[in-house]
């Protein structure tokens, strides 16, 4: 298997000189997806919880739904594809298109409409603001192979009082796919479902949280403004920029407790009046 990581050494400068620094770098892996004997893709990833990787991306596009259509899963010992048998026959999709994913995600599904997911106004409990910030620190706290390399995106499920699942990759979108592939892997019930991540929210990673079932989705960073609308119309809780003590909140602020809403409220979302 491909390290996640590899000590490098490079040359820093200051106003005080050159100096040699000693440190990790993250890998950046190309591993093919293989499915029923026929090469599918190739992701550019990090090397790491690749069977959930192919897992997540195959269930996130809609091709397995369970575990039980699995019926053989294996990375090679070289690391560089990943071999998956289903119990039934699938056709390879003819057109894949290029989304806004770090280093180029592909899909070949259309965004979930409200009736195609289980996320649609979830009877949850509301859930104050201070909580879902608590959650972001913890997801921060989660970013193991951050701490040691940099440059890698961290994506957990919480439940409002810990992180369930996290999962590292140097793609924003790998690691909702890997955070699938683990739920389906090994299913676990949560509730509220809030997915934590540092990357930007596109409309593919928007789409994938709503495929899981996610109820809340929350960022470091910023949402698209096709995501919002996708969010509006998906029923989840949008929010971005959650540092510290603040959080914005672009879609259904109504899950939060004491929540207010302002007159324009309606006016102002994305996509037009109400």
């Amino acid at each position: 298997m491909q390290p996640v990581d590899q000590a490098l050494r490079y040359f820093k400068y200051t106003r005080e000189g050159w100096q040699p620094v000693q440190t990790k770098v993250i890998s950046e892996a190309d591993v093919s997806l293989t499915v029923n004997g026929e090469i599918w893709l190739s992701f550019m990833c990090t090397p790491a919880d690749l069977e959930a990787l192919a897992v997540g991306f195959l269930y996130n596009e809609q091709v397995i739904r369970s575990r039980a259509e699995i019926a053989a899963l294996h990375v090679c010992q070289s690391g560089d594809n990943i071999d998956v048998w289903l119990n039934h026959s699938v056709e390879k999709p003819t057109r894949w298109q290029r989304t806004s994913g770090c280093n180029g995600g592909l899909t070949h599904i259309d965004a979930p409409t409200p009736r195609s997911t289980h996320s649609i106004h979830p009877a949850i409990e509301p859930i104050s603001p201070e909580t879902l910030l608590a959650c972001m620190d913890q997801l921060l706290q989660a970013q193991e192979v951050y701490r040691e390399a940099r440059g890698i995106h961290c994506s957990a499920i919480s439940d409002g009082q810990r992180v369930i699942l996290q999962a590292e990759d140097i793609g924003r979108h790998n690691t909702l796919d890997k955070l699938a592939g683990h739920l389906v892997l090994k299913p676990v019930a949560v509730s509220p479902f809030i997915i934590l991540t540092t990357g930007r929210i596109s409309s593919e990673m928007l789409t994938k949280a709503a495929w899981m079932g996610a109820e809340v989705v929350l960022s470091r960073t910023s949402p698209t403004t096709r995501s919002i609308q996708l969010a509006d119309q998906l029923g989840i809780t949008l929010i971005g920029y959650a540092r510290r003590t603040q959080l914005f909140v672009y879609a259904h602020p109504e899950r939060l407790a004491a929540w207010q809403p302002f007159p324009a409220v309606a006016e102002a979302r994305v996509g037009g009046p109400a």
